[in-house]
């Protein structure tokens, strides 16, 4: 089986075209042995890039433990790269179908080379104290003037915590810390992960605040552990830090493998991502 190795930032997975090639085995179990990083490829996970019905490509996500992803914000730069670096399309500007829903690309090439990709990742949802509400410009403004709709408290082991939950078409937990270096990732990241709270696991983000246009990051993805970044955890920990009136609109998110830039759309409420994508190796995988 023919892959290619690619990260966003250091959120590293394995890819398959499968316009061209044929799976050898279940998706979930190939994606464990791909991802074992002593005896398979070494990964966050599997994508498989597919025919769309809807958009002009659709991408599948897998996790390093074989578990399904509604959405990953760093592989659908990835995504994005590859299909426009390997001649796919010549389109700077097009859609990929997710299970989170059609989003919306733009590429940013140089010397016939994608370097950077934004991505609309629509509407965030404000999931604090099991609500289910889109955060459209009107629901943002209220959140705002009733701050007790954003922060939710989470009875741990060690005492309640305060936190914000925000979905971008997959969960996510976001806790503020006054220094990063004081966590211990190893120890409360599955806690909060696999929390009773959380009918199907919650990702886990752990945020420091250093201005208004900046915040630290580190984050705990469920099915994979620690990762070097996350995507959609940094839309989420920039929407939480925006609500929660700590930052401004526009937000640079630094993780453990580098920058995104997060823009809330004030007309329509959208998150815009923007990040670069790399392409690592290309070769065989032998089952």
């Amino acid at each position: 089986m023919r892959f290619t190795k690619m990260h966003g930032i250091g959120n590293d997975y394995v890819y398959v075209n499968c316009f061209e090639e044929k799976l050898p085995m279940a998706p979930e179990r190939l994606s464990e042995l791909v991802s074992d990083r002593h005896f398979g490829i070494g990964s966050d996970g599997l994508i498989l890039i597919k025919p769309s019905q809807k958009a002009f490509f659709a991408m599948d996500i897998y996790n390093a433990d074989g578990s399904r992803a509604m959405m990953c914000g760093n592989g659908i730069r990835c995504v994005a790269k590859y299909v426009y670096d390997h001649g796919m399309t010549n389109m700077t500007d097009f859609t990929v179908e997710t299970l989170a829903g059609i989003k919306k690309v733009g590429l940013t090439v140089k010397d016939g080379v994608v370097s950077r990709v934004s991505v609309d990742m629509g509407l965030p949802m404000l999931t604090s104290n099991r609500a289910d509400l889109g955060l459209t410009p009107e629901a943002y403004e209220g959140c705002l003037k009733a701050p007790e709709k954003v922060w939710e408290l989470l009875e741990l082991p060690d005492g309640a915590r305060r936190m914000i939950g925000i979905s971008m078409g997959n969960p996510h937990a976001v806790f503020f810390m006054e220094a990063l270096d004081r966590l211990d990732i190893e120890k409360d990241g599955p806690v909060i992960e696999k929390h009773e709270r959380f009918e199907d696991r919650t990702n886990v983000e752990f945020i420091q605040v250093v201005d208004r246009g900046n915040i630290r990051m580190r984050v705990w993805e469920r099915g994979s552990g620690e990762t070097m970044a996350c995507g959609t955890g940094a839309c989420a920990s920039a929407v939480a830090a925006m609500l929660a009136g700590f930052t401004d609109n526009n937000v640079d998110v630094r993780l453990l493998g580098g920058t995104l830039n997060i823009r809330r759309n004030e007309l329509n409420g959208h998150v815009v991502m923007t990040g670069p994508a790399i392409e690592v190796f290309r070769g065989d995988f032998d089952v």
